[in-house]
């Protein structure tokens, strides 16, 4: 069978110690996982420290999807068998991040009556499970319930109303979820490799938290998620999370572009991509010759000989048409954040030269190259811009935000009202405290 060897002495040694966590990246083109210990919360300045990292080539997945169950849960095993050995500590299950399965965003409004007394957590749980009430999402498995705003007698913006008095208590919760096929078929690959699904988090939700800044969070930001496969989006204001945007196209297709257009090997067009590729002209490409290896294996085929122009002429119609599609994607959702607002890149493929300057032309606003914030400590090969989903999910289980829905309820079953946090008058249950007090 594919996978780790469960090693039942290890897991009950490492139940006894405080346990760690394991955040698993699912890509299109590497399958990473990063593992902190309890100790590597550092609240003084509020980082993190990666016990132990580790990235391996992707397999059995293809176009946004897993295409063979056998060969990706081999990748995830010895993708966490190398952390494992890094961090000197066992991992039973983890978090996953990815961006297949058709991610996408749902926002959902609710608006309760308040009595004589000031808003109290029984109040902010009675709204969001009005709300949850609403949700219908067939076929599809919600995987993150975040409140993106409250308001109290239709003033908006309010970050946390408790305290606060009026005759209407509003709120506006936004859910991400994915095709339940995908989940049904990630799962099973964790079972494959023998993991336990402790949770799913969207690439670019969790890339956001390791990649923006509070002040791009807060005055607006869209977080691009440059993968193999998928190019994904989040987009923040306002503190909050605002909506989530996914395309089937990433740097993958870039590479068969150039398969196609030079008559080379994926291998060959890869490693002209990685080496020579960019998206912007430069001085001297008509001049500068490059070399690929033939497609097939005819001995007496010379190397496909092509000036550095070409090269250049195949990626870019690829890449600003990926950017435009995400442009006009959230334009046409309402999602596309105020002309003042930044955009960050992240993901493997934004590391091609000429991207950053192709993104600021398309979308008309600064753009910079996002990497793993407050993670001072890792190696520089697991510190650019295609590791912060691996640390955003790290970020995540230390300092939040926390979840409206706990992620056993989102993994386990349909969510509803019932899922609301729940609150009996003058105490809050501990299960309740997690997000109604440590989240406002």
């Amino acid at each position: 069978m594919a996978g780790r060897v469960r090693d039942n002495q290890g897991e009950a040694l490492g139940a006894a110690r405080a346990p760690v966590v394991a955040a698993l990246d699912l890509g299109h083109s590497k399958v990473s996982c990063f593992i902190m210990r309890p100790d590597g919360v550092r609240h003084a300045d509020r980082t993190i420290r990666v016990a132990g990292a580790s990235h391996v080539q992707s397999k059995g997945i293809k176009g946004g999807g897993v295409i063979n169950l056998e060969e990706a849960a081999g990748a995830i095993g010895h993708a966490v068998e190398r952390a494992e050995r890094a961090a000197g500590a066992p991992v039973s299950g983890v978090v996953v991040t990815t961006a297949i399965g058709q991610m996408a965003s749902h926002r959902l409004r609710a608006q309760v009556s308040l009595g004589a007394k000031p808003v109290d957590d029984a109040d902010l749980a009675r709204a969001i499970a009005m709300a949850l009430a609403q949700l219908k999402l067939p076929n599809r498995r919600p995987i993150h319930v975040l409140p993106v705003s409250w308001s109290v007698d239709g003033a908006r913006g309010v970050h946390d109303p408790r305290s606060m008095r009026g005759g209407s208590l509003g709120l506006d919760l936004l859910v991400v979820s994915m095709a339940e096929s995908a989940f049904s078929i990630l799962s099973h690959c964790l079972e494959l490799a023998h993991l336990d699904l402790q949770g799913v988090a969207a690439a670019p939700v969790v890339t956001s938290l390791a990649a923006l800044e509070g002040d791009e969070m807060d005055l607006g930001c869209v977080c691009i998620d440059m993968g193999g496969g998928v190019t994904s989006a989040a987009v923040w204001g306002g503190r909050s999370l605002l909506h989530v945007e996914s395309l089937g196209v990433g740097g993958d297709h870039v590479t068969a572009d150039i398969a196609r257009g030079l008559s080379t090997s994926r291998a060959g067009a890869e490693r002209l991509k990685t080496l020579h590729g960019s998206a912007m002209a430069s001085a001297n490409e008509d001049r500068e010759m490059l070399e690929a290896p033939p497609r097939g294996e005819d001995p007496s085929a010379g190397p496909v000989v092509v000036p550095r122009s070409m090269l250049k002429t195949v990626i870019a119609p690829r890449v600003e048409e990926t950017l435009e599609l995400m442009r006009d994607r959230l334009r046409d959702k309402g999602a596309l954040v105020d002309p003042g607002a930044s955009v960050v890149l992240t993901g493997g493929a934004s590391q091609l030269n000429g991207v950053r300057e192709l993104a600021v032309r398309v979308f008309d606003r600064p753009v910079r190259l996002g990497k793993p914030q407050r993670a001072p400590h890792l190696a520089d090969a697991a510190s650019g811009p295609a590791f912060c989903a691996s640390a955003g999910v790290l970020l995540r289980a230390a300092y939040g935000p926390r979840e409206a829905v706990s992620a056993r309820k989102l993994m386990t079953r349909p969510i509803g009202a019932a899922d609301a946090p729940r609150v009996h008058r003058g105490h809050i249950l501990a299960r309740a405290a997690g997000w109604l007090r440590d989240n406002l």
